[in-house]
């Protein structure tokens, strides 16, 4: 299974993916999994490498997330099963607003070097709850202001939309736990798995 997770700070990207890849574990299979397009990378950075990060000048950020997702798009080739957070569509979205303002990404381009078997999923929520969870469980480098939310939830839902990825799914997280989360992913994966996945899909039942 090649899936990429993206939606709104606080949407449930995070969440979904920690799931799922728990969940294929306990069955006896292993995601490779990478969660960390947005800056600073909070998975595998000291505090003092974070600050780091985010004191990059503008043109050096632009050109690492580039680099990253060029070697992305690799590893989508080289791991039958793989699970990315944010990924590409986020860049997109949050490049020009925070991290090099006014210079596009054009990540689109990425999309056709991608797997065909490529799962993308659009978490969202409504805006009260977004900025309910802001409020709830703050995260240490919060990049989307609670002014941004509206902005940034319609820009996920054009980038989603316009995506050159065939095999969609749309999950509104907003009163879904983070078990009901993963169940809806399950089901509403099932018509997008191919014959590679033919075990998952005997899991899923």
């Amino acid at each position: 299974m090649r899936v990429i997770v993206v939606g709104c700070e606080y949407s449930g990207v995070s969440t979904l993916i920690k799931g799922l890849d728990d969940w294929a574990e306990q069955r006896g299979f292993h995601h490779h999994l990478d969660d960390h397009f947005t800056i600073p990378d909070a998975y595998h950075l000291s505090v003092e490498e974070q600050q780091a990060m985010l004191d990059m000048l503008p043109a050096i950020k632009e050109r690492f997330q580039r680099f990253q997702l060029v070697y992305h798009v690799r590893l989508l080739h080289r791991y039958r099963h793989i699970l990315l957070g944010g990924f590409h569509i986020e860049e997109t979205i949050y490049g020009p607003r925070y991290y090099y303002p006014g210079k596009a990404q054009p990540v689109r381009e990425y999309e056709p070097e991608m797997p065909d078997n490529t799962i993308l999923v659009h978490l969202h929520a409504a805006q009260d709850i977004i900025r309910q969870r802001m409020e709830v469980a703050p995260h240490p480098h919060q990049l989307v202001p609670s002014d941004d939310v509206a902005e940034v939830l319609d820009a996920y839902a054009v980038e989603v939309r316009q995506s050159w990825i065939h095999r969609k799914i749309e999950i509104d997280t907003s009163a879904l736990t983070p078990e009901t989360l993963l169940a809806s992913f399950l089901q509403k994966s099932i018509p997008h798995l191919d014959a590679e996945d033919a075990g998952i899909r005997t899991l899923i039942g």
